[in-house]
């Protein structure tokens, strides 16, 4: 066996025993698998008896006698094999894998629950032996199939050795069942795939022989007929329609609910279910025969619910997974490797410094040679006594002789240097790649819940899942499925038309629904989207109105981005009538939920008759991205490549003056200038060159030019999260480590650009040529406002600063929060659904911090249900009116109750 990294001087005989049983199994499963396939391969018989060999030697050293046995039983088998004595068919191969589950099973158990059950299986390990022993008796010419479900009956009752052969079982049917779903949906798109066939073959063969294992003789049944069913389609018998596929998905269904029914045995659960299973028998016979099978499936029992996301691929009987051992790690010993990796990164990235700096001193020693030899050339001759001349000379060879030595030392330096580096990068690597795991790993189900929830609806659609591959940190995939199930069942409700509505509109009848997932600055970005209705912005304008969530003067004045963003509240639907699949108004009130509890941003974006779409970013706890480095304030910045729209050197004299705010031109737009120095809130660097480095930031609409220091250049980066305790750190994302272990701080660029609208709402502005900050000088009462709705906000600015008030504005609740740390305000007013950080969580945080407790804070919000009232109240806030009072003096009033007049 390979060495997988395993301690083995600290095991016991016995732990030793199971990880080569473990290993050799694998192989015996896979060479079984294979050989049936190819029978009479010298190769697989050759791995096979090697396999059987090596674990009945490792048995007889632990004195394990009836795996000995068994594996004595089965090596003679494929000798006799090998000899041409015997032809291992299909039966001889069922055989042979019982006993590859058995050694499985011996190597499993836990030495105290042993002896028990060996009492309690021997009359079937003894079978099972007579049975491999059979096998050698029987003839090239006469391949009778040998059976010993007879002759091994189930016990009794659940003991140990039973309760491992059932989860073995349901191991084998995870793995499996994900592979017939799979290639079940692919085959009702293209039918004539041998491929998938062949697998969906192997697949139901795969769960027959294991459940003959455990005796459970429905599975069986199932799984032996759909394999007819796939064999008669490989045989060119039958092509299978979509019921036909209905039929055998939901014959996938009713195996996963044998293998794992809800708190029943299985021989109950069977029992119960016998009329499910006999109409799926009998809908498996006229698939088979070429009739259709709607009729028969549409009467049968109902399958109980399953899960609607497969369960994940435990077991494969691939060879390739056969050698893919998979252990489990803990969350916090990930990150602590991860930590340890950085570490040997950053420690292997000193080496090169210390040999430059060694170099340095061989060139230093050159210099002193050529310094004794010119010393020599002046006072050398033979005016020198002898004795001068010897010690000149032996002081000449020692440094010649440094010279060497430190040439050899300083090359073997480099040399281990060149090996450190490559091995601490690909530790790093590896590290690193071992906490994230492939998007495929979270989307399982996902086909499936589309193609029945679309046929439920008498819809036609064609699911396209891309990016596969994406690497996404486990906890996020985790829980980013919910959302993402809700996003699907609402684009098939919502989105998608009826193929009669589609070619009505000239649109081709099959609908496409796209989920894809890429890595974008630093961030997992996930989309869906399909081509369906679209939303009807007025329509969704009217029910905003109707349901009383703004006033009707109000409505026209709201943006489209703003109509969107109402789907997302609680217990709001487009839809008239409650269904099965929506209409109750929660689902995108969970994606909204999850996304604020993942500190992640969804946004919407509809063309009505061509589709909706819907765009997820979330954080990557790591994630390796390409970024732009800086210098500022003589601090190492860096800002991910995706999210720079330009990069120049700008002269001076280009900087414009308008209303006191400084622009520059940049392809026909102008474009305000911002000194990172002051957003970042660090020292003011004089700016007296004459050309500035500058980086555009923003989109089309708010873009900022910020001048920096200096570039350093583009680099691959490791992003590292922050220390939990200290928040979330204003205009900052993330970390990284440069190679010679420099810290560099990964900016937000959404945060920074919050950061420079409220400079720029507040006229703080410095221009280029200052070093100071120009204060306003107002004395107004200074109100922060803070919401997402830019119509809400303007609203109330307008309001509040025709009463003389010095009004700042924030976008979401962790602009808010950056911006009452840095300023000072006599009164904070703000919404509670808003990304990042809710107002509720926003009253939170001024409350429980020493310094901001006494600045007074309303809430406005559309919630004006009575719990709403009081969650804010209990929160900390000291007022809480509902928008709908926007039309009287009632906010004006408040904020005068609270602060007095500007």
């Amino acid at each position: 066996m390979a060495n997988d990294g395993t301690d083995f001087t600290n095991l016991s005989m016995l732990d030793l025993f199971r990880i080569e049983a473990e290993g050799q199994t694998a192989i015996l499963s896979a060479c079984l698998l294979q050989l049936e396939q190819q029978p009479g391969d010298a190769a697989q018989l050759e791995q096979l008896m090697r396999a059987a060999h090596s674990i009945k030697g490792a048995a007889h050293m632990v004195g394990i006698d009836i795996a000995v046995r068994v594996a004595h039983a089965m090596e003679d088998c494929f000798v006799a094999a090998q000899h041409g004595t015997v032809t291992l068919g299909a039966d001889q191969i069922d055989t042979l894998l019982k006993g590859v589950d058995t050694l499985k099973t011996i190597a499993v158990t836990p030495a105290e629950n042993f002896a028990d059950w060996l009492t309690a299986s021997q009359s079937q390990l003894d079978a099972q032996v007579q049975a491999l022993a059979a096998l050698c008796s029987v003839t090239a010419s006469s391949p009778a199939p040998i059976s010993v479900t007879a002759a091994t009956p189930a016990p009794a009752e659940l003991d140990p050795a039973a309760a491992s052969m059932l989860e073995l079982f349901r191991n084998e049917v995870e793995g499996q069942v994900a592979t017939l779903t799979r290639d079940l949906l692919e085959l009702e798109q293209n039918p004539s795939a041998m491929d998938r066939l062949e697998r969906l073959m192997r697949a139901a063969h795969s769960i027959k022989g294991a459940a003959r294992m455990v005796n459970l003789d429905g599975a069986v049944r199932v799984a032996h007929a759909m394999e007819d069913c796939f064999v008669a389609a490989q045989q060119g018998a039958i092509i299978l329609q979509p019921d036909g596929v209905d039929a055998l998905l939901k014959g996938v269904d009713t195996l996963t609910q044998i293998a794992q029914p809800a708190n029943q045995d299985h021989v109950v659960w069977q029992q119960a279910n016998q009329a499910l299973i006999d109409a799926l028998l009998t809908a498996f016979a006229a698939i088979k025969a070429g009739i259709s099978s709607s009729a028969l499936i549409a009467n049968a029992p109902q399958t109980p619910a399953t899960p609607a996301t497969p369960a994940p691929v435990t077991a494969t009987a691939s060879a390739s997974a056969a050698h893919d051992n998979a252990v489990r790690v803990s969350a916090e010993s990930l990150n602590r490797l991860m930590g340890l990796s950085g570490e040997a990164l950053v420690g292997a990235r000193w080496l090169r410094p210390y040999a430059d700096a060694l170099l340095q001193v061989k060139r230093r020693q050159a210099e002193l040679i050529t310094v004794l030899d010119h010393l020599w050339d002046i006072i050398g001759g033979p005016n020198l006594n002898e004795y001068a001349t010897s010690l000149f000379k032996d002081a000449h060879r020692k440094a010649s002789n440094c010279r060497l030595i430190l040439s050899d030392r300083l090359t073997e330096l480099e040399e281990y240097d060149r090996r450190t580096s490559n091995l601490s990068s690909r530790l790093n690597r590896e590290v690193i790649a071992s906490r994230m795991r492939p998007f495929a790993d979270g989307v399982h189900g996902f086909q499936r819940m589309v193609r029945d929830l679309a046929r439920q609806l008498g819809k036609d659609v064609r699911m396209e899942i891309r990016g596969l591959n994406t690497q996404v940190d486990r906890d996020i995939l985790e829980k980013v499925e919910a959302p993402l199930n809700h996003l699907l069942r609402n684009a098939l409700d919502h989105g998608v038309d009826t193929p009669e509505e589609r070619q009505a509109a000239g649109k081709p009848s099959q609908a496409v629904i796209i989920l894809e997932a890429m890595h974008s600055s630093g961030m997992l970005s996930i989309t869906v989207s399909d081509d369906g209705r679209g939303v009807d912005l007025e329509n969704l304008r009217g029910k905003i109105v109707q349901k009383g969530l703004v006033t009707t003067e109000m409505a026209p004045q709201l943006s489209d981005t703003e109509l969107l963003e109402f789907l997302f509240l609680p217990s709001f639907s487009t839809r008239e009538q409650v269904t099965e699949t929506s209409g109750r108004g929660v689902g995108l009130d969970v994606v909204h939920s999850v996304m604020q509890e993942m500190r992640g941003v969804i946004r919407t974006s509809t063309q009505f008759g061509k589709g909706t779409r819907f765009q997820m970013q979330l954080p990557l706890t790591l994630s390796v991205i390409r970024a732009l480095l800086v210098e500022i304030a003589g601090e190492i910045y860096a800002f991910a490549l995706a999210r720079i729209d330009h990069t120049l050197k700008l002269d001076k004299e280009a900087i414009d003056l308008v209303e006191g705010r400084q622009y520059f031109t940049l392809n026909g737009q102008h474009i305000g200038i911002v000194t990172a120095n002051q957003v970042l809130e660090l020292d003011d660097a004089p700016h007296d060159n004459t050309v500035l480095s500058v980086i555009v930031i923003g989109d089309r609409n708010h873009r900022f030019g910020l001048i920096v220091d200096r570039f350093m250049g583009e680099r691959n980066l490791v992003v590292r999260p922050l220390d939990p305790r200290l928040g979330k750190v204003r205009d900052i994302s993330a970390a990284a480590f440069m190679e010679d272990g420099t810290p560099a701080l990964i900016v937000d660029v959404d945060d920074l650009l919050r950061s420079i609208e409220i400079l720029v709402n507040g006229g703080r502005l410095n221009k280029v040529s200052q070093g100071t900050e120009q204060e306003t000088g107002r004395g107004a009462k200074r109100v922060l406002v803070v919401d997402d709705s830019i119509t809400i906000r303007e609203v109330e600015r307008n309001m509040l600063q025709t009463r003389g008030y010095d009004v700042d504005v924030a976008v979401d609740g962790m602009d808010g929060w950056n911006a009452v740390r840095t300023g000072r305000y006599d009164l904070v007013i703000s919404d509670i659904d808003m990304p990042r950080m809710n107002g509720i969580e926003f009253v939170s945080h001024i409350k429980q911090d020493p310094r901001l407790k006494n600045i007074p804070v309303m809430i406005v919000s559309y919630k004006d249900r009575e719990e709403d009232r009081n969650r804010g109240l209990e929160a900390g806030a000291d007022y809480y009116i509902t928008k709908g009072s926007f039309h009287d003096e009632t906010l004006l009033d408040a904020v005068a109750d609270l602060i007095g007049a500007a």
